[in-house]
């Protein structure tokens, strides 16, 4: 419960508050981290399978996502939001996710090695994250006193996962961190997808009585808006894998908090289409030996088409809108 809360407050002017904090703590981080940034010759790795058009990219600083967990934290730390244990959770969760990003960043761009943190590394700190993650939840108690393996399940009602639980929300975690990450692939796509994401989140928070959850998600979507400002094409800085996974940590830990990992998918629609777009092109080509995609995630499939990088760009970010309405109409209504 945040003080303005308990003071009589209302929550909604509290949470729009850090939503503009978090904007403008990133938009004022910017001109002290980008010359960093540049000045350490951080820059962009661009892979030679992708658009052509890319290879122009080549060297733009990244790590951006500095600039959201930055601007995350200046939303917070002056509330009292900061210390309850469901949110201590999820920035332990964000910040596991965020140092995973940060050590695969720095090894592609400060040593230089292209392929960055080895796979087997990567999936094992994921895992391990994950799995603690849902193991804390699940010994949890959850709202009215339930078990901390109950899940919302849309049109049917709450059911309590038991065991399996662990399972599931270990998927959710891995799946959304990974989904996040694959959306990363245009100047402010994952960014604006995150503020849509975050303020479906806030209602979806207010909605279960998550007051401290809206505050956190409220604080993501603002800075991720204060970043899309250097993010926007032509980006003056990507976020990174630091950015990426961090993001999708931070969703998974809203939909795992407010017992809606099965809204999840919907709200973050997009990256789930990115994510299966990817599966389907592996799948497709190692079984039938050919491509069903031009090139995968979805959106280089566009590119591809003859469409600009803005187009693409915007077309998702309403697709992503769309999805998120109906995913918080979903769980008001269902």
């Amino acid at each position: 419960m945040t003080a303005a809360a308990e003071g009589g407050v209302g929550i909604l002017p509290f949470v729009g508050v850090t939503f503009v904090m978090a904007a403008g703590a990133a938009l004022l981080l910017g001109p002290f981290l980008l010359p960093v940034l540049r000045e350490w010759k951080i820059g962009q790795w661009v892979r030679d399978q992708g658009p052509k058009r890319h290879l122009a990219k080549a060297g733009t600083p990244t790590m951006g996502g500095l600039l959201i967990l930055g601007g995350l934290l200046v939303a917070l730390v002056p509330t009292r939001v900061i210390f309850n244990p469901g949110v201590v959770n999820a920035l332990i969760l964000i910040g596991g996710f965020a140092a995973l990003g940060f050590a695969d960043d720095f090894i592609k761009v400060v040593l230089k090695r292209p392929l960055g943190l080895r796979a087997r590394y990567k999936i094992a700190g994921q895992l391990a994250l994950a799995i603690l993650e849902a193991s804390r939840l699940a010994q949890g108690v959850g709202p009215e006193g339930q078990a901390g393996t109950v899940v919302s399940i849309p049109l049917f009602g709450l059911f309590d996962f038991g065991q399996l639980y662990i399972p599931l929300a270990t998927l959710v975690i891995i799946g959304t961190a990974n989904a996040a990450n694959l959306t990363d692939g245009l100047d402010g796509l994952l960014a604006g997808t995150t503020v849509i994401a975050g303020v479906a989140y806030t209602l979806i928070s207010l909605a279960s009585g998550h007051e401290e959850m809206a505050v956190l998600a409220a604080s993501l979507a603002g800075a991720s808006l204060g970043f899309l400002r250097y993010n926007c094409h032509p980006a003056r800085v990507f976020m990174g894998d630091t950015g990426s996974l961090a993001i999708g940590g931070a969703m998974a830990a809203l939909a795992l908090f407010t017992r809606s990992e099965l809204i999840l998918p919907l709200v973050a629609g997009v990256w789930v289409f990115e994510a299966l777009s990817v599966i389907v092109q592996v799948a497709a080509f190692r079984l039938l030996k050919r491509r069903v995609l031009r090139m995968s995630p979805l959106h280089h499939h566009f590119e591809l088409g003859g469409w600009s990088e803005w187009r693409v760009v915007l077309t998702f970010w309403f697709a992503a809108a769309v999805f998120a309405a109906a995913g918080v109409l979903l769980y008001e209504f269902a």
